[in-house]
C-alpha cells in the first residue's frame, strides 16, 4: 500500500533507475522535470528534437551536456523516433514534450514503432488526499469520453496492470454509478454489474470488484452499514472507475480544489508507461508524474 507521493518516490528510487525517452524535448519546463527525476536518482534520459534548441536550455536547467540527444526538427518524425527508442528497448518510459498532443498519441498507436497493445490508451490518475491513509486511484477522467462496456474493460485493466506493477497486487476496485440498484436507463449501472461478472469469468484481478456503486459507499464503511449495503471493500477502495469523463473530471477538480490533494497521472494502456504532464503542472506534479511512471515500467 503506498501511503503518499514522498513513497512513490522512494519506491522508485530503490528500484533503481530507467530511461525516459522525451519527444519534442526543446522545453525548459520539461526539461527542468527531467532534470529533478535524474538528480532524485530516478532515471536516464534521451533527448529527441532541435538540438540547437535543445543544448542551450540543458545549461539553463543544469542537465550534463553530455546527455544523449537526438536531432529531428519536425516534430512528427521526432515524437516517431521517441516512441522507437521505446519500442526498441532503448528507453523505457515515453514523455511528451513540447509537441501537440494529438501528434505524440498518433507515435504512439503507429502500426509499424508504436506502443499498442491491442487495448484502449486510457488516463490513471493518483490522489494523495489529506487524512486519507493510502493514495487513491481514478480512471478514466482525462482520455475516453464516453467509453462503451467493452471500452470500460480496458480501462478496467490496464489500471489493473499498473497497479500490480507498483505492488498493489489485491486492489478493492469500485465500479462507479449514481447507486447500487442496476436501471435499464442507467446504463452505467449496467456496464457495472457486467464487468463484475466479466471479473468472475475472466478473473482480471485477484482483488475485489464492486459495482455498481456509488462513491459514498466507496468511500465511506459508514454510509454503507446506513443503507444498508453489504459491501467488503467500502471505506477501503484503491481504485475507482468513473463511468464518463465527465464523473472523472469533476470528482478530480473537486479532490485538488475542495479537498487540497496532490494529483498526478500517467497514460496506461501501451506496453509502456506514457507521461504526459500538462504545462500547467508544477515541479513537484512533473516529478511525482515520472516517479509513478518509472514504478509502473514492466521488469
Amino acid at each position: 500500500m503506498l501511503q503518499n507521493f514522498r513513497e512513490v518516490l522512494e519506491k522508485a528510487r530503490q528500484k533503481g533507475s530507467v530511461t525516459v525517452s522525451v519527444a519534442v524535448a526543446q522545453d525548459l519546463e520539461v526539461l527542468a522535470a527531467v532534470k529533478a527525476a535524474q538528480d532524485a536518482g530516478l532515471i536516464r534520459s534521451i533527448l529527441v528534437g532541435n538540438v540547437d534548441l535543445i543544448k542551450p536550455m540543458l545549461s539553463k536547467v543544469g542537465l550534463p551536456l553530455d546527455t544523449p540527444l537526438v536531432h529531428e526538427e519536425d516534430d512528427s518524425q521526432a515524437a516517431l523516433i521517441a516512441v522507437s527508442l521505446v519500442k526498441e528497448g532503448k528507453a523505457d518510459i515515453l514523455m511528451k514534450g513540447m509537441v501537440n498532443s494529438g501528434t505524440f498519441l498518433k507515435a504512439v498507436l503507429n502500426s509499424e514503432v508504436g506502443l499498442r497493445t491491442g487495448r484502449l490508451l486510457s488516463h490513471l490518475a493518483v490522489f494523495e488526499i489529506p487524512g486519507e491513509q493510502k493514495l487513491a486511484f481514478h480512471t478514466d477522467g482525462g482520455m475516453n469520453i464516453a467509453p462503451t462496456l467493452e471500452e470500460k474493460k480496458d480501462i478496467l485493466i490496464n489500471a489493473l496492470i499498473a497497479l500490480k506493477a507498483l505492488g498493489i497486487d489485491h486492489p478493492n476496485v469500485a465500479i462507479l454509478t449514481a447507486n447500487e440498484m442496476v436501471n435499464s436507463k442507467m446504463p452505467a449501472t449496467v456496464d457495472a454489474q457486467t464487468l463484475v461478472t466479466l471479473n468472475e469469468k475472466e478473473h482480471f484481478t485477484a482483488g475485489i470488484i464492486e459495482g455498481p456503486i456509488a462513491m459514498d459507499v466507496a468511500a465511506s464503511k459508514q454510509a454503507a452499514e446506513h443503507k444498508g449495503i453489504k459491501s467488503q471493500i467500502a471505506g477501503a477502495v484503491d481504485l475507482f472507475v468513473v463511468p464518463n469523463i465527465e464523473a472523472g473530471n469533476l470528482v478530480g477538480k473537486t479532490l485538488v480544489y475542495y479537498a487540497k490533494a496532490k494529483n498526478v497521472g500517467i497514460v496506461v494502456g501501451a506496453t509502456h508507461p506514457i507521461v504526459m504532464a500538462s504545462r500547467s503542472a508544477t515541479a513537484e506534479e512533473k516529478l511525482n508524474a515520472i516517479a509513478l511512471a518509472c514504478l509502473a515500467v514492466p521488469r
